[in-house]
């Protein structure tokens, strides 16, 4: 009973608290209110503080991707610094805000790293009130891409007699099925209209130097469906000469990034003409001259940035000197100093070690069985079989000439084109990996 009285007395003593409208209580229910609105305040606050640091967030993100993007890919650390810190800055100020940036861009060992944080203070409300003016609110942001490599790629293009031959079986054939003397030689004489080259046109024949040409204009192609930035391949052309009375590197198509106005000058490229049968002895290929040249005419390469690009030298050939070396000949030259043999490789030895890269592309020469020439003079450095040549003198020197991995050999039943562009596209790869 005792128990029941005094639950019923601590019931009553609550009601009478709970409704008692004097003032203590009202002020202690105004002192526990002050710390919770310092706490909504707070919240307040920090949100504000939280809403501006993440559009700065965006804003600083944005910036270090566009150091990094391919639009500023082009220009120097400096100037896509210049322009992200003025992005962030103009977006910033469209939010109506302003914060202060350290970004920095580098390049180093083929990429490009940016990097950055900002700072701010954004003016509290509530806080304030109890000694907090401001809150300060930072991040940061890095992106790493890989670079494009650079590179400039000059072409050599053996247009000399020899590449008037015949490009396949078929076309040898019908070439020696409709000359009097069994020739697959379009020769390019111009004291005769009736010339074997004319003929070749006639007839629908493709010589190899035509496979020659749109390969080269499908290379142009091929460059500007892989650069992943404007300006990242460079291409120039060059042959042997249009005239075997003026031999010597002869440009069809400066260095240049444009592969359209590449692809239009390839088509000059064709065969070089001889003003007369057995003009100069026939040594209308000079390849010692023609590679010095070449040596001289490409500059020094570079580690593959924007203003300093690697360099290589595509260099399409049969292989075969035909010149007058009369001390320098590899096999024993005629009376006259008539030096006909394989590509000698000093030359191409001499611009690898220059830091150039070389490529070799391989027209196979084929077997004349029917043609006194060949048989004397060709035949005992370029025995059989053919595509791949594996004991043919001319091949094992074209092989050499190339740095490691970048020698392809055409057989008759390969295209030149599908050949050409696998070179491109394994130096492209090369420098990937590299990079």
């Amino acid at each position: 009973m005792q128990g029941l009285f005094e639950k019923c007395r601590a019931t009553n003593l609550f009601r009478r608290f709970v409704s008692d409208g004097s003032g203590n209580v009202a002020v202690i229910f105004a002192i526990s209110l002050l710390p919770l609105l310092g706490f909504v305040g707070a919240a307040i606050d920090y949100s504000t503080a939280n809403r501006v640091r993440t559009k700065l967030e965006s804003a600083q993100d944005a910036a270090v991707l566009l150091a990094v993007s391919n639009a500023e890919i082009n220009k120097t650390a400096a100037d896509a610094q210049a322009d992200a810190v003025k992005f962030f800055n103009a977006t910033v100020g469209a939010y109506g805000l302003s914060a202060s940036i350290n970004l920095s861009v580098t390049d180093s060992n083929g990429k490009r790293s940016a990097s950055s944080n900002f700072s701010t203070t954004v003016t509290t409300s509530f806080l304030n009130l109890v000694g907090y003016p401001t809150l300060t609110v930072g991040d940061k942001s890095t992106s790493t891409v890989s670079m494009p490599v650079y590179q400039d790629f000059y072409l050599l293009l053996d247009n000399s007699p020899s590449m008037g031959v015949a490009a396949t079986t078929t076309d040898i054939s019908t070439m020696v099925a409709n000359t009097s003397d069994k020739c697959a030689f379009a020769c390019h004489d111009l004291s005769n209209s009736n010339n074997y080259y004319n003929l070749a046109k006639k007839l629908g024949v493709t010589m190899r130097i035509d496979v020659v040409r749109q390969a080269v204009q499908q290379l142009t192609t091929t460059a500007t469906a892989i650069s992943a930035v404007s300006n990242q391949f460079r291409m120039a052309v060059y042959t042997f000469g249009s005239s075997c009375s003026s031999l010597g590197l002869t440009t069809i198509s400066s260095l240049t990034s444009s592969m359209s106005s590449v692809q239009s000058s390839a088509d000059a490229i064709d065969l070089m003409t001889i003003p007369k049968q057995n003009y100069n002895n026939d040594q209308c290929t000079d390849f010692d001259n023609t590679l010095t040249a070449m040596n001289s005419t490409i500059p020094t390469p570079g580690s593959g940035t924007a203003d300093n690009p690697q360099k290589w030298l595509f260099f399409v050939s049969d292989g075969v000197a035909d010149a007058n070396y009369p001390s320098t000949c590899s096999r024993t030259p005629l009376g006259n100093g008539r030096c006909q043999e394989p590509l000698t490789v000093a030359q191409c030895t001499a611009m690898k070690n220059r830091g150039v890269q070389i490529a070799v592309l391989y027209t196979t020469y084929l077997a004349l069985p029917t043609n006194d020439w060949y048989n004397n003079y060709i035949a005992p450095f370029n025995p059989g079989p053919y595509g791949p040549s594996t004991n043919s003198q001319i091949a094992a020197n074209m092989q050499n000439c190339a740095s490691p991995g970048f020698y392809f050999e055409v057989s008759p039943t390969q295209g030149i084109s599908q050949a050409m562009d696998a070179l491109f596209k394994k130096a492209v790869a090369k420098a990937r990996l590299s990079s």
